[in-house]
């Protein structure tokens, strides 16, 4: 027997897949029951609102609201990686006449040796967000997502850097993540972060020059019109895992 949807709903939305349960007391009346104190891994919630868990002693077992006793805690935050292509640009001094007006982009190895300026430029870039409060310090560009949905719920925050990778500089979104995004939520992320890269930071950071050696300055260019894509790191590059090792928060709620 089903239990409400909208309970249902609201059960898998405050505990998402991830979630680490730890085991108070078994009150059904399981011949092997799991020990008091017991730790595991929300593997998902069925349609009768039971918790299924990967218990960390290798066991499978569900627990249910009201009979079992237990804690939940959030998932781990762990880190999402998004990749799109970067350009940079530079001006030429013709024959000491002055510099062009057509802005030359740079070779790959050249771009590659450029990485350290260009990734502490873009620190620096996020400083002013220093100044606009605590919780643009905290989220980073998240602070200006403004929908009210999964995405807002399941991401903590959000950056922009750059990354050396497969001989190549890429432009990263390194987002801190809380529980699995649907396809729907990623695509919702990946669509707000072309609208800094575009837009938003990345419009701003094009403009500034950064300084490379005693003479050359160099635009950095995180958007282009054509041939531009933002990837996971597994989409972009292949079967590795896009995401870090798992860090334990704090913070839980405890079901009885």
């Amino acid at each position: 027997m089903s239990i409400q949807k909208e309970w249902l709903d609201f059960l898998r939305e405050q505990y998402p897949v991830g979630s680490r349960i730890k085991l108070r007391e078994m009150g059904s009346d399981d011949p092997c029951p799991i020990k008091p104190g017991a730790t595991g891994t929300l593997q998902y919630i069925d349609d009768m609102g039971t918790f299924f868990v990967a218990w960390d002693n290798g066991r499978g077992l569900g627990l249910v609201i009201g009979q079992d006793s237990f804690t939940v805690s959030p998932p781990p935050l762990q880190t999402l990686k998004l990749y799109m292509p970067l350009t940079v640009g530079y001006y030429v001094n013709e024959d000491g006449c002055g510099w062009s007006d057509e802005e030359y982009t740079m070779g790959t190895s050249e771009a590659v040796g450029c990485a350290p300026q260009i990734i502490n430029a873009l620190r620096s870039e996020h400083r002013w967000l220093e100044n606009a409060g605590p919780e643009e310090m905290e989220r980073g560009l998240m602070a200006y997502y403004d929908e009210l949905d999964g995405v807002e719920r399941k991401v903590q925050s959000y950056w922009l850097t750059a990354e050396v990778r497969d001989g190549r500089l890429w432009g990263v979104a390194e987002c801190r993540v809380r529980g699995e995004l649907t396809p729907d939520e990623l695509q919702a992320l990946k669509d707000d972060v072309e609208g800094q890269a575009a837009d938003g930071l990345g419009e701003n950071f094009e403009q500034r020059g950064i300084r490379i050696g005693d003479e050359q300055e160099v635009y950095v260019h995180l958007w282009q019109s054509e041939g531009w894509s933002i990837q996971t790191e597994q989409e972009r590059f292949g079967p590795e895992q896009a995401q870090d090792g798992p860090r334990q928060v704090q913070g839980g709620l405890e079901l009885a």
